[in-house]
């Protein structure tokens, strides 16, 4: 932050003299001592306390009177805050997720580490976090996502509102897309939508646990359409073989469905497809490795594109002044009303 008229905070000044001044008690209007006793307090009671009660409210509604003439001061001052932000004349990569969100998707055996000791998570929640992660640091590129199980829906095209993005991926459910795994169904609406793009990089990553086993597009027919298009496509394997505990919320009936699933995870049908395509395929078995391969794809898949700062303005004179209004204002009611009902 800057100030556009620094001379003003020379009136600083005037508040050690104020206390200085009142120290002396130059503001004391004269008065003449006299005694005075309630003849109906109390056993103990006097005035004594009514008084301390004054002086309190008196010293804060000082204070207050102060911290107003500060924010004046600011406010005179003119603070100014200059924020630059990179506006991209040229486009970037576009990255299309094909996300499984079939009912195995919820198996929780994906470790992360959460304070001191590691925990599992599922693999869906992994996917999501790894994919915020990656979007949340990424400039230049354009993301969009496509919801696959039984069937596929593309939720975002590519996009560069990263908050729009991060809702939609935030209100994406286990089992919302039936109980299944689509994947040549997902990846076909991928293709379909990257194909007429103009951007010099598209990408497709898929995100699943299982083979293809819905649907009526095979996956390499899939991969053969984005390797035609020009768009390298990347498969990201997640989870574990074995029993792993599973649950989530039937979207259907609104129920808690938990148990043990026996997970028989096999990657060979997945590494097929990335390298049918020309791309690549990546296992992965804890939330670390997660969000480092999502990273890995942006860093190979970014491009240099031209771009130019633009700076901003963030005026504060009208909000210090506002501030400076109100606590004025709260210290002339301490004074005016209260204070006089008190004394």
């Amino acid at each position: 932050m800057i100030f556009n008229n620094p001379y003003a905070f020379l009136f600083l000044v005037l508040v050690p003299l104020y206390f200085a001044m009142k120290k002396i008690n130059f503001f004391k209007k004269p008065s003449f001592p006299i005694v005075l006793y309630d003849w109906n307090a109390g056993e103990g009671e006097s005035f004594g306390g009514r008084f301390r009660l004054y002086n309190v409210l008196l010293f804060f509604a000082d204070s207050l009177g102060v911290v107003g003439f500060i924010l004046l001061i600011f406010a005179l001052s003119d603070p100014v805050m200059h924020t630059q932000e990179k506006i991209y004349t040229s486009k970037g990569a576009e990255i299309l997720f094909v996300l499984d969100t079939s009912p195995s998707m919820a198996a929780k055996d994906i470790s992360v580490v959460s304070g001191l000791r590691p925990e599992m998570i599922t693999r869906f929640e992994a996917a999501k976090r790894g994919i915020k992660t990656l979007v949340s640091d990424s400039a230049g590129l354009t993301y969009g996502l496509v919801a696959m199980a039984k069937e596929a829906a593309i939720l975002v095209p590519p996009t560069d509102d990263f908050d729009f993005f991060g809702k939609q991926l935030d209100s994406v459910a286990i089992g919302e897309f039936g109980d299944g795994t689509a994947i040549g169904t997902g990846l076909g609406s991928a293709v379909f939508h990257l194909s007429s793009s103009s951007a010099l990089k598209k990408a497709i990553i898929l995100i699943t646990d299982g083979e293809n086993n819905a649907g009526s597009i095979h996956p390499q027919t899939a991969a053969e359409l984005a390797r035609q298009n020009g768009i390298t496509l990347y498969v990201i394997g997640i989870g574990t073989r074995g029993t792993v505990p599973i649950e989530y919320v039937d979207v259907a009936t609104g129920k808690i469905v938990s148990g043990f699933y026996e997970s028989e995870f096999d990657s060979s049908e997945l590494e097929k497809i990335a390298l049918f395509s020309g791309g690549q395929y990546f296992g992965l078995e804890n939330f670390p490795s997660v969000t480092e391969k999502l990273a890995l794809i942006s860093r190979k898949e970014s491009v240099v594109q031209s771009f130019y700062l633009r700076t901003t303005e963030i005026l504060y004179f009208k909000k210090f002044l506002f501030f400076s209004a109100l606590v004025f204002f709260v210290s002339w009611i301490c004074k005016r009303l209260i204070l006089k009902e008190i004394f």
